[in-house]
């Protein structure tokens, strides 16, 4: 049968024209070849390369080495570099084959499936991104019933956190979970919310940040090993801690006042950090003067007594001279800063009370002090003593 087509076929053409743009009349160009010539021919030469086979059995017989080939080139399957291959024989799983090209039993016997086990996928809790995740500035929707999240203080506090993981196991991965990222989902929301109520909202939304987030990471990973999920998380990242929307106003009100008694508790510590020191310091300094004061008080009194119980001795036994001794002293130590002049009882004329030292320091001249022995063991009379 020839290849021509009558009408208007599937090439678009009209008027009796074929595939190859011409009429049945050929219309200057070659003829269409011809399907059954072919076919003749091919049998022909098979018919030469096998003399004694008869051509019905040698058409099936090379029919069915054909597709006996096309089956099991269909066995040939390639992991890529960022892949693994699962092998799976009945539906039973057999081994994991690294990237390259591998060859397994043909379907149905054999199955392969090769999950990208390097490829980080991202699970978001609390907010679905309306772009691609990985441009600046990509707009997101708030998912309220997963983002507002009870803290320990039992404050309200609205999370948008991100799950980032990968594959570690992949047979685990392929065929323990039905639905890989619902299960990373649902156990970071739980996750989340079980360590979020632990905490104060002070905590959560200031210093905490980062030990909460590797807190949510480990319990994760534990609860995802109790499932054999084949999961790796690698980070957690809580991108948003807010109040609800609501209540914003309120809440930074809240802590606008705890900002500013933190700031007054601040400068009533350094003020009485700077005052106690000194009034410290200056009690010190007073209990130390009253210590000296009172240890010279007291060595004081001990060292008279003890000249005292000396004088006594001596005086037991020589009353004459230590009385003399003892009077000597004590006048000494009584005209000792004062003005005195001695005036020989022999001199002539001398006005007993003149005021000798006033004069002396009006004129600014120097008048010795004149000494002379008194005869016979007396003073001048009426000579100031």
């Amino acid at each position: 049968m020839p290849g021509n087509h009558q009408g208007g076929g599937p090439w678009g053409g009209g008027g009796g024209q074929g595939p190859w743009g011409r009429g049945p009349s050929g219309g200057g160009y070659p003829p269409p070849p011809d399907i059954e010539d072919l076919l003749r021919r091919g049998q022909e030469r098979f018919r030469r390369l096998f003399p004694g086979k008869s051509n019905g059995t040698a058409g099936l017989g090379l029919a069915a080495a054909v597709v006996l080939l096309l089956w099991a080139a269909n066995g040939i399957y390639r992991v890529g570099p960022d892949e693994q291959g699962v092998v799976l024989r009945f539906g039973k799983f057999i081994e994991v084959t690294e990237p390259g090209l591998h060859y397994r039993l043909p379907a149905p016997i054999g199955t392969s499936f090769t999950p990208k086990v390097t490829s980080e996928n991202v699970v978001q809790i609390g907010f679905r991104s309306l772009g691609d995740q990985r441009e600046r500035g990509t707009q997101k929707r708030e998912v309220p019933e997963e983002s507002q999240v009870l803290t320990g203080d039992e404050n309200i506090v609205s999370i948008d956190a991100s799950v980032v993981w990968d594959i570690k196991d992949a047979p685990s991965y392929l065929f323990n979970l039905r639905d890989q990222d619902g299960t990373v989902r649902v156990a970071a929301e739980s996750v989340l919310r079980e360590v979020i109520g632990q905490k104060l909202i002070q905590v959560v939304m200031t210093e905490g940040r980062g030990a909460i987030e590797e807190h949510i990471r480990t319990r994760l990973q534990s609860l995802l090993d109790e499932y054999q999920a084949g999961i790796r998380v690698k980070r957690v990242q809580l991108l948003a801690v807010d109040p609800p929307t609501d209540v914003v106003d309120a809440f930074n009100n809240v802590q606008r006042a705890k900002a500013d008694r933190e700031r007054l508790r601040n400068e009533a510590e350094a003020h009485r950090n700077s005052v106690i020191p000194i009034a410290r310091g200056n009690a010190e300094r007073l209990l130390q003067e009253a210590q000296a004061y009172r240890e010279e008080i007291v060595n004081r009194a001990k060292g008279d007594s003890k000249r005292f119980l000396s004088v006594l001795g001596v005086y037991d036994q020589a009353k004459d001279v230590t009385r003399g001794r003892m009077y000597l002293e004590t006048m000494e130590g009584v005209l000792h800063n004062s003005g005195k002049v001695l005036i020989d009882r022999s001199a002539q004329g001398v006005v007993p009370y003149l005021p000798l030292p006033e004069v002396k320091a009006r004129r600014g001249a120097q008048i010795p002090e004149v000494s002379a022995a008194p005869q016979s063991g007396e003073q001048s009379k009426g000579a100031p003593q």
